[in-house]
């Protein structure tokens, strides 16, 4: 597949770019991209949620009503669960969410999000960004040059990190900014277009032909 290289105003420059089959396109396995993002979610939890049991509740322990003869259920403690004001019954506990998932899975659900985005046309190229002060304005300009500010998902991916572009897409709520190395599935699939820039996608394919 090849893809045109548009300038900043978002007019082409004529160069194509043909996008790597060992990265944009492979077979889409979405179970591995399912798992992917399933860690992702879950390593943002805090997991600090915490409900007080029959032990922890402030309350007598008398007895409440003698054990026989009420012609009701027996009750010990005004801590118990079935009683308003009392315990909670296997409610939630502190616990850590995370869990492992191996590297090269990991690798193959970035390459199908990437196959994937590939697959339904939603990779655009374009030449290097360079600004000399981070300014919200011009990086909104180049946007509407590529005709990207429709109020959809941008992630633009650049070769390195550019702390004036970086700062001038941060306030743009549907826009973000990565590196190759920062790219995650999750991101990946929730974008609407990945802009990529020249040295991004030569980043891009040093990354993965290199990597196991």
């Amino acid at each position: 597949m090849e893809l045109s290289v548009y300038s900043l105003k978002g007019e082409d420059t004529g160069r194509k770019v043909t996008l790597s089959d060992a990265i944009f396109g492979l077979e889409v396995n979405e179970h591995v991209m399912y798992l992917d993002v399933k860690q992702y979610l879950a390593n943002q939890r805090q997991g600090t949620h915490k409900s007080k049991q029959r032990n922890e509740v402030h309350g007598t322990t008398k007895k409440l009503k003698k054990q026989k003869g009420t012609g009701g259920a027996r009750a010990g403690s005004m801590k118990s669960g079935v009683f308003v004001g009392g315990g909670r019954m296997f409610g939630p506990q502190p616990r850590d969410y995370s869990f492992k998932l191996n590297k090269k899975t990991k690798r193959v659900a970035r390459l199908s999000a990437l196959s994937s985005l590939a697959k339904d046309g939603k990779i655009s190229l374009v030449e290097n960004i360079a600004m000399d002060a981070p300014r919200t304005k011009d990086f909104l300009a180049i946007l509407n040059g590529l005709k990207l500010n429709n109020g959809k998902k941008t992630m633009l991916v650049t070769g390195e990190v550019n702390k004036n572009v970086v700062l001038s897409a941060r306030n743009l709520q549907k826009v973000t900014v990565s590196t190759p190395i920062g790219l995650n599935t999750h991101d990946l699939l929730n974008t609407d277009t990945l802009l990529i820039s020249e040295d991004g996608m030569a980043s891009l394919v040093e990354l993965y032909s290199t990597a196991e």
